[in-house]
């Protein structure tokens, strides 16, 4: 069933394999045991990639919520057979880096029986993987539309600004950069630097930043850190580099339409789909011992002692 709606959702086996993190065969064969037992096609291979027949369009409607809830399912059973309360943080790439580690240190203090992991993916699917209960909160934007109504809610617990940075000996640090000027430029990313769904990457695809352009390291303060030294610009979080810009080992440019302001989000499942765990980080992070837990990490993790601790899940295409 879950491999059904991978390649109902996404549109190819191909795609569903690469977001399960298994072969094509092993797709193929799960759907094909599915077929034999509802003794339906369910889809059919395309042009495009595959067709739904209306059996398989029928059973997409609902394949969802069943997958959805045996996941939910298995990790309350294995809550209460183990005695310790799980949390899965889905993140966005940057967020994965400088803002849930913090986080759930500082909220792990307060509740030393949670055991937490934390998934980063792109900034459009942290909805989906809260509909399919592959995550319990959602940290980064708004993971659905804002307001009483939806399956979703997202509640808003730090501000922030984007500016973009480089070395203060850079060419460009001598007066306003023209756009024209930023898409010549050579970029130093994070992970998630060219995802046009954040503000970062949205802001590069404004200005007709080539992809080609960009250099992508491991973590975002490795991108700074590489800024810092003249290899190129970046974009960074400008509360988390203003210990580097009164040192002067950073710049932040005069580009028109920066600062760019931003909102970060904790986003859960609404009522009693939402986990007790889940229920007290939303609340939690909204403390001012979450913000003074935030703001502290500030200061920058050193390049060369930052280790991801994420796991990376791939979704889409």
């Amino acid at each position: 069933m879950k491999a059904f709606v991978a390649v109902a959702r996404l549109g190819s086996v191909r795609a569903a394999a690469e977001a399960l993190r298994v072969t094509e065969p092993a797709i193929s064969g799960a759907v094909a045991a599915l077929r034999r037992e509802l003794g339906d096609a369910l889809f059919v291979r395309s042009a495009g990639g595959i067709t739904l027949t209306a059996g398989g369009r029928r059973l997409a409607a609902g394949a969802a919520e069943i997958v959805s809830l045996a996941e939910e399912t298995r990790w309350r059973v294995r809550e209460a057979g183990e005695g310790i309360s799980y949390l899965r943080v889905a993140a966005t790439e940057d967020s994965a880096e400088l803002v849930v580690p913090p986080l759930l240190e500082a909220f792990g203090r307060k509740q030393p029986d949670v055991e937490a992991e934390t998934v980063a993916v792109p900034a459009r699917m942290l909805g989906q993987v809260l509909l399919d209960r592959r995550a319990d909160v959602a940290v980064g934007p708004a993971a659905g539309p804002l307001g009483p109504e939806g399956p979703i809610e997202c509640l808003p617990f730090l501000r922030f600004q984007l500016v973009v940075v480089a070395s203060p000996e850079h060419t460009l640090g001598r007066g306003q950069v023209t756009a024209a000027r930023l898409a010549r430029e050579r970029w130093l990313l994070g992970p998630g630097g060219l995802d046009t769904d954040s503000l970062g990457g949205a802001f590069l695809a404004r200005h007709c930043v080539d992809p080609a352009r960009a250099v992508v390291f491991p973590s975002a303060t490795a991108a700074w850190h590489a800024a810092a030294t003249g290899d190129g610009l970046s974009i960074a979080v400008l509360h988390m580099v203003r210990d580097d810009l009164r040192r002067g080992s950073l710049a932040a440019l005069d580009v028109p339409g920066t600062p760019i302001n931003g909102i970060l989000y904790a986003s859960a499942l609404r009522g009693e789909r939402r986990s007790q765990t889940a229920a007290s980080l939303c609340r939690f992070v909204t403390t001012p011992q979450a913000t003074q837990a935030l703001l502290a990490r500030a200061s920058g993790v050193p390049a060369d002692r930052y280790h991801p601790t994420v796991h990376v899940t791939l979704w889409g295409t």
